[in-house]
C-alpha cells in the first residue's frame, strides 16, 4: 500500500537543485534511507515530504491525496516529523512536553482523556524516561532531549515516519534501541519510515530503500542490497573506499 508519494519533484534552495523529476513510492512496512554529503539536501527533502517547504515543482501526495490541499492537523494525524534538532522554548515537564503529541487527534475544544495519557506514559517507557516525567526538559541531558522529542513524536502515533538524523546525540546502546523499535512499527501496523543518515552500517542493517542524493539533483534510488556497494558510496561522498582501506 503506498502511503506517500512524490511526481516529478524538484527541490531548490538558492539556486541548488536537491532533487529534478524525482518519482518516489514509499509503502507501509518500508524502511528508507535518505543518504549524502553534508549540504546535499536531506534535510530539505524531509521538510518538502512533510509539507514544510513547497517543492519548485511536481506534486507530493499522501495517501493519494495532494498534500498541500490536506489541513495542517490531518496531516499530523498520518505523518509526523522528528527534526535534527529541537529546541524547547519555555519550561514544562517531560510528561508535558510528550503529551503535545496528541493534540493532533484532539478536536479543537477536546479534553486529554486518559488513554492520551496512557499513550504518552508508554512512548516514554520505550525511550526510558519514564522516571523522568515531572523533572524539566532544561534539566535533561542532550541525548535525553532526543529521545524526549522521539517520545513526542511516538505519541503523536502516525503511519509515516520521516526522522532527520534520529541518532543526534544518541550513545550506540541507544541508538540501536530506537531504530529497532521503528523497525518495529513497520512491521505491527501499516507504517513507514524516512531517515537521514550518516552510519553506512546501520542503513545496511535497517533500511529496505535507499534514496541517493548527489550534486546537480542527480539521485539513485532502490533496494539498499543494490545501491550501498563501494562504487555508488564512493562517488556519493567523493572518496575511493577501496583505495583508503574501507571497503564497503
Amino acid at each position: 500500500m503506498k502511503i506517500l508519494q512524490t511526481h516529478q519533484l524538484t527541490l531548490k534552495i538558492a539556486n541548488k537543485i536537491i532533487c529534478q523529476d524525482l518519482n518516489l513510492d514509499i509503502e507501509a512496512g518500508d524502511i528508507w534511507g535518505i543518504l549524502g554529503p553534508n549540504g546535499s539536501g536531506k534535510t530539505t527533502l524531509l521538510h518538502s515530504l512533510a509539507g514544510l517547504l513547497q517543492p519548485t515543482q511536481g506534486n507530493i501526495y499522501l495517501e493519494e491525496k495532494n498534500l498541500y490541499s490536506i489541513p495542517r492537523k490531518t496531516i499530523a494525524q498520518h505523518l509526523g516529523i522528528l527534526l535534527q534538532d529541537t529546541h524547547p522554548l519555555f519550561p514544562q515537564t517531560v510528561f508535558e512536553y510528550c503529551l503535545a503529541g496528541r493534540h493532533p487527534h484532539l478536536s479543537y475544544f477536546g479534553r486529554i482523556k486518559n488513554e492520551d495519557e496512557e499513550i504518552a506514559q508508554q512512548a516514554l517507557r520505550i525511550m526510558e524516561l519514564d522516571l523522568k516525567m515531572q523533572q524539566n526538559i532544561f534539566n535533561l541531558s542532550g541525548g535525553e532531549r532526543r529521545r524526549l522529542a522521539i517520545a513526542a513524536l511516538l505519541t503523536q502515533n502516525p503511519n509515516i515516519y520521516l526522522l532527520d538524523e534520529p541518532n543526534n546525540h544518541l550513545d550506540l546502546r541507544h541508538q540501536i534501541k530506537v531504530l529497532n523499535h521503528f523497525k518495529h512499527l513497520t512491521e505491527i501496523k501499516p507504517a513507514a519510515v524516512v531517515m537521514s543518515l550518516h552510519d553506512l552500517h546501520l542503513a545496511k542493517n535497517y533500511c529496505n530503500k535507499i534514496l541517493m542524493l548527489f550534486s546537480e539533483g542527480k539521485i539513485l534510488q532502490g533496494n539498499s542490497k543494490e545501491l550501498l556497494n563501494s562504487e555508488n558510496v564512493s562517488q556519493l561522498y567523493e572518496i575511493d573506499l577501496q583505495q583508503q582501506g574501507h571497503p564497503f
